[in-house]
């Protein structure tokens, strides 16, 4: 019977009919695979520790240098700079403020010019008629203004636009003669006067 058989032998041949090479190998791949991951965990475990070793030596510099700014923090100073600021802008509204006005006010210049030139362009190029009267008489006077200086003769006028004074040079004296004008002599008197003074 099968019990009255030897118990080893029995373990024997049961172990025999049993194929646990395979379980072996899968164990074996099972601690390999434990080992790898044992191995890998480790190895993020030292990047992670690393890491926040960095993020503690950034945190406690950026620390001391929050207290070196609050330290350095003067109240009165930015105070200071608050109202500087503030003159700088009132300043600069004021400037802005004037430019406006000017720009107004040279903006109206303009207008008028404008109109101006129109009225000149209407006119053409003589003008209207008080304008050509007033060319005219101030043609005649620089005419004789000309002949004057020809003879040697300067003519000076008075704050009024009254000719007051003549300054007659003899150039072959080199003299020179000043004659204030006096209304009271005629004009026959003053050249008879003036021609005597530059024959000398």
């Amino acid at each position: 019977m099968l019990l009255d058989e030897d118990p080893a032998t029995l373990i024997h041949h049961t172990i025999g009919n049993f194929n646990i090479q395979p379980d072996k190998q899968a164990v074996t791949r099972i601690n390999d695979s434990l080992s790898n991951l044992q191995q890998s965990r480790e190895l993020r475990i030292s990047d992670v520790e690393s890491a926040l070793r960095k993020l503690s030596r950034n945190l406690h510099s950026l620390n001391a240098q929050h207290e070196e700014a609050i330290a350095a923090h003067d109240s009165a100073k930015h105070a200071e700079k608050i109202v500087e600021l503030d003159t700088q802008k009132f300043r600069i509204a004021k400037a802005a403020s004037d430019l406006e006005i000017e720009t107004e006010r040279l903006e109206g210049e303009l207008e008028m010019l404008k109109e101006r030139l129109a009225d000149l362009e209407a006119q053409g190029l003589e003008g209207d008629e008080a304008t050509r009267r007033e060319r005219e008489v101030d043609d005649t006077t620089l005419l004789r203004l000309k002949i004057y200086r020809s003879l040697g003769i300067d003519i000076e006028h008075d704050q009024s636009g009254t000719f007051n004074k003549a300054i007659i040079r003899n150039s072959r004296k080199g003299d020179v003669h000043v004659v204030n004008v006096d209304p009271k002599f005629s004009r026959f008197f003053y050249a008879n006067y003036f021609w005597s003074t530059m024959q000398g």
